[in-house]
C-alpha cells in the first residue's frame, strides 16, 4: 500500500484541489477492515499536515474529507457487522488471520461502546472495532455518536501532529524533505506497531 500512497501525496501536492477527495478516500481506507489492516492512512494524514503548514494544501478540505471518509468507512464496517454477523469470519481478510475479529470484538466486550471512540487511536485494531460493534450489535444511535464524535478528534489530532512536525522538519532539514521522511517514518512506526500487537496476540493464543 505504500506504493499508492507515496504518488497519492504527490499527486495532491501538485493538484491541490483534490486535496478533498484523496483525504477522503485516506479515512475511508484507514477505518474499512478490508483496507485500513493495511492501508497507511495515518500516515497520510499526518504527512497531509506538512503539507498544510507548508502553505501547500488548504486545511478545511484537508480535515472535511479526512473527517468524512473516517466517518463513512467506519459506518459501512458497522453496518456489514450487523448484516452478516460472525459469518464474516470465513471472509478474507479475516479467514487467513483468524485472531483480528475475536481481539476487536474482545476488546469492544471490555470497553463498551465507548470502544468506538477509544478504538479509533489505536492502530493494529482501529478498523476492526466498528466491525465488532456490528456484530455485538451496538445501538445504531450509540454508534453513531461515537463514530462522529472520534473522528472528529483523530483527523484534527493527526493534521496537527504533522503540522508541528513540519515546522520542526523545515528548521532542521528543509520543506522539500520533510513530507517524505515524515511519512516513511511514521508508516516504520506503523509496520513496527502492528508487527508487535500480532506478535503479543499470538502468545496470548497458544
Amino acid at each position: 500500500m505504500e506504493d499508492l500512497a507515496l504518488p497519492l501525496l504527490q499527486f495532491i501536492k501538485t493538484h491541490q484541489n483534490w486535496a478533498f477527495v484523496v483525504m477522503f478516500i485516506t479515512g475511508f481506507g484507514e477505518s474499512f477492515p478490508f483496507l485500513g489492516l493495511a492501508f497507511p492512512g495515518t500516515s497520510l494524514l499526518i504527512a497531509a499536515g506538512t503539507l498544510v503548514d507548508a502553505g501547500t494544501l488548504s486545511y478545511p478540505p484537508v480535515l472535511a474529507g479526512a473527517i468524512l471518509g473516517a466517518v463513512l468507512g467506519d459506518f459501512v464496517a458497522y453496518w456489514l457487522g450487523r448484516r452478516f454477523g460472525r459469518g464474516i469470519a470465513r471472509v478474507w481478510p479475516f479467514s487467513r488471520h483468524p485472531g483480528l475479529l475475536p481481539q476487536g470484538v474482545g476488546f469492544f466486550e471490555r470497553h463498551g461502546g465507548a470502544g468506538v471512540f477509544i478504538g479509533r487511536f489505536f492502530g493494529p485494531v482501529r478498523a476492526v472495532i466498528p466491525l465488532a460493534a456490528g456484530i455485538m450489535l451496538m445501538p445504531r444511535g450509540r454508534f453513531w455518536l461515537a463514530n462522529i464524535a472520534s473522528a472528529l478528534v483523530w483527523a484534527p489530532l493527526l493534521l496537527f501532529v504533522g503540522d508541528a512536525v513540519g515546522q520542526a522538519g523545515d528548521r532542521l532539514i528543509g520543506s522539500g524533505n520533510t513530507v517524505f521522511l515524515v511519512f516513511g517514518g511514521v508508516t516504520l512506526l506503523g509496520l513496527a506497531a502492528a508487527i508487535l500487537a500480532a506478535l503479543h496476540f499470538g502468545r496470548r493464543k497458544t
